[in-house]
């Protein structure tokens, strides 16, 4: 009894439960069921609220750790390279398998056009390369902040970060400690919001199968698939790749070892909550020192989102495909770029990701299907952060190779001198 009790005391089963009630109730009621929308609207206006704020304090938070660290260097270079290049493999694997199964093709939108809204109106016609690395840059960080301008965003709070760490200690301590509680409270609001969940996620799906029938989620179901298939062939096929590859642990065995924080991932769809089982699983199952699972993990749950840049490049495709664009070389180059970058600001919390709107605007896409993904977040958000956390896990285990092989090969000239 007490096992089915914290069962239905988990958060991520309550949602399923909601969805799948919110489902029935939009099939019953048809189009009165809009009046369950507000508790939606609600929802997403919460996490709206707190998205920005929280993106902004743990990206300085981030940097600021990278800059300070005492083997920075080698570490710091590493860990970012290997986040931003399997960032750039995921979005490159969802375009090409999104070409391949075409998960936008030959649908029928006449039944879900009334969910399109225009709040996000396409910016007219596609920026350039040098449009979209310019457009990056902030003339002035707080109208950044209020027009959510996430790369902005990103770009500056890097950069600040990175300046913090470069003061004084006793002067910079105080400061750091500071942006960390802000983080920490922040991470708090959101687990306060994540409890109305099941409400908001209610209230959207009845809402969206109510007013548009089956035929809502029919449109994306494909798409779903394509992500589903994305997502195992990184998450069981590249991941473990790398870690047989670049160290001596086994393929095997870091899958075995992952099963638990996968889980957990799932269920709470957010890398911060996981952090805790992921560095315990990577520290005493994994063998990972302390001093890297530290350092890269944190980091990672912050801004290492794979899982987010498949989502991406495959919302990408799926919207130039139903709203017939062809997309261009440059179109790809900056689905590419701002999904890497952008997977960077996605802070480890759940909630829809806005930031798919940067990705669509980057490319000319049309943004007015969004709602249509919204309404189904939560599901493709559990999938991506058990992708997430699996990257950060073994980004630490590959990181901590190369710095007690660099450490050994001082060690050896030392001695050798």
């Amino acid at each position: 009894m007490s096992q089915s009790k914290s069962l239905l005391a988990n958060i991520g089963v309550q949602v399923v439960i909601a969805m799948i009630i919110g489902t029935a109730v939009g099939a019953f009621m048809g189009h009165s069921a809009a009046m369950f929308a507000p508790l939606g609207a609600i929802f997403i206006n919460l996490i709206k609220m707190l998205v920005i704020p929280l993106v902004a304090v743990a990206l300085i938070s981030g940097a600021a750790g990278l800059g300070n660290s005492t083997n920075a260097g080698k570490v710091g270079f590493s860990t970012l390279a290997y986040f931003a290049l399997t960032s750039a493999l995921a979005v490159a694997l969802a375009l090409i398998m999104g070409e391949i199964f075409k998960p936008g093709v030959g649908i029928d939108v006449s039944s879900v056009e009334g969910m399109f809204s225009g709040e996000y109106a396409s910016k007219g016609e596609l920026p350039s390369f040098w449009a979209t690395v310019t457009g990056m840059i902030p003339t002035n960080v707080f109208a950044s902040l209020t027009n959510a301008n996430i790369l902005q965003i990103l770009v500056f709070c890097l950069f600040f970060g990175l300046a913090l760490s470069k003061q004084p200690k006793k002067n910079r301590e105080p400061i750091l400690q500071g942006v960390n509680t802000i983080v920490d409270a922040m991470v708090w609001m959101i687990n306060c919001v994540m409890k109305i969940a099941p409400i908001g996620v209610f209230g959207l799906m009845a809402e969206a199968v109510g007013t548009f029938g089956f035929s809502a989620l029919m449109v994306v179901f494909k798409l779903f698939l394509v992500f589903i298939a994305a997502i195992l062939v990184f998450g069981f096929l590249v991941y473990p790749l790398l870690v047989q590859l670049f160290t001596k642990t086994s393929a095997k065995s870091f899958l075995v070892a992952m099963k638990k924080p996968q889980a957990v991932a799932l269920s709470t769809a957010s890398s911060m909550a996981t952090l805790p089982v992921t560095m315990n699983t990577v520290e005493n199952e994994l063998g990972v020192r302390n001093a890297t699972a530290s350092f890269v993990l944190p980091l990672g749950a912050t801004i290492n989102m794979s899982g987010n840049a498949i989502y991406y490049g495959l919302v990408a495709v799926f919207f130039a495909q139903l709203f017939n664009i062809d997309l261009s070389m440059g179109a790809y180059v900056a689905i590419i770029l701002t999904s890497t970058l952008g997977a960077v600001g996605q802070a480890g919390v759940p909630g829809p990701s806005f930031l798919v709107v940067a990705v669509l605007l980057a490319a000319g896409i049309p943004i007015e299907g969004l709602p249509l993904l919204f309404a189904l977040d939560r599901i493709f958000d559990m999938i991506r952060t058990a992708l997430n956390i699996t990257g950060d896990a073994a980004c630490a285990v590959i990181i901590d190779n190369i710095a007690i092989e660099a450490s050994d090969l001082t060690e050896s000239e030392v001695k050798q001198s």
